[in-house]
Order: C-alpha cells, then structure tokens, then sequence
C-alpha cells in the first residue's frame, strides 16, 4: 500500500498518474470554549499536549510523512502540527492557510487542487465538521471497517490516509480508498 522506496513525490512530470495520497489530520484536543476566548485563538489542553506528539510518533512509525502540509491558521492546528511534526525525521514544510480555518469540504478541495500540484502526499491539518465531512466524502472505498470509522467521525489528533486515483485536480466523491485510521484513543 504504501511505496517501498520511500518515495513522496508524484510521478517525474506531476501528472499524479500513479494517483495522490491526503493525509488528514484533525488537530489535538483544545480548552473548552470560553466567551473570554475566540475560537481561533483556543490553545491545545493539557491531554492535546501530550497526544498530538504521539500522532507525530505515529505518522513517523507508519512512514506516513507527507511531502508538503496544508494547516488551518487557528492556534489549535499550529501547535497540533508543530508537535507533530517534531516527531519526524524530516519534517515537510507547511503553510498555513486562512481559507482552512473551519471551512466545507468544497472550499478544502479547492485549497488542496491549487496548493498541491506535482505532489504526492500533501498532509491537511485542519477542523470538524470539515475535515470529517472531506473524509467521508472523498471515501468511496476501503475495508469496510475502515469506512464505517471514517463516517463515525473523526476524533481529535485523527489521521485518516486516503488513495485518490489521478491528480488533485481530480479530486470527486467517493473517488478515494480509506488506506488507515488511527487515533491516540485507539
């Protein structure tokens, strides 16, 4: 399922034509909500601390470094990812994108096809319902275990691997194949 060769690139011309992988990453668990407090600037709580370097450990264990990474702005996602990240042996670089910040799937498809071309493996760090909504809509196919987990939600410090066939500007419904699902939860 995955390239033996450790290779993240697509093929030599960027046409995506051995397909794209998107790894979805939704960000650690934050402080509840408070009034005093804008969403956006909701920091990581002392349990998101401490899982989102075991979903870098994870993603480091697995092979699963992205080539490049797309991460919401908000504070959460920022401190998900630099933690992360920090488990990987050679972290990938990152932009953090404003379009990201609790955002419709339609509008993540739209950052991913013009952020992503020539590129295998493009990591999203970003929000429910969002990123849950992309996931399952994307996923067409799979074992059918890892589909029912994908349309039972995405829980906090999540990764789901998804296979596209083609490019990222080919990106549709029910095009992708669920390849895994972790969870610091299990």
């Amino acid at each position: 399922m995955f390239p033996e060769n450790g290779s993240r690139r697509a093929s030599p011309a960027g046409d995506g034509a051995g397909g794209v992988r998107l790894l979805l990453v939704r960000h650690a668990k934050a402080v509840r909500k408070d009034r005093r407090i804008d969403d956006f600037d909701r920091e990581l709580s002392e349990r998101g601390r401490g899982d989102a370097p075991r979903t870098g450990r994870w993603l480091a264990g697995s092979g699963l470094a992205p080539d490049f990474v797309l991460c919401s702005p908000s504070v959460r996602t920022r401190q998900t990812w630099r933690l992360a990240a920090a488990e990987l042996e050679d972290p990938p670089p990152v932009v953090h994108d404003e379009r990201l910040y609790k955002t419709p799937p339609a509008e993540l498809v739209s950052v991913l096809t013009g952020r992503s071309p020539g590129l295998r493996t493009v990591g999203l760090v970003g929000h429910n319902p969002g990123i849950r909504e992309l996931a399952a809509g994307l996923c067409g196919s799979g074992p059918p275990e890892l589909l029912e987990r994908v349309r039972a939600g995405f829980p906090t410090s999540g990764v789901v691997l998804i296979e596209l066939p083609g490019d990222w500007e080919s990106l549709s419904p029910g095009s992708g194949r669920v390849v895994t699902c972790w969870s610091p939860a299990g």
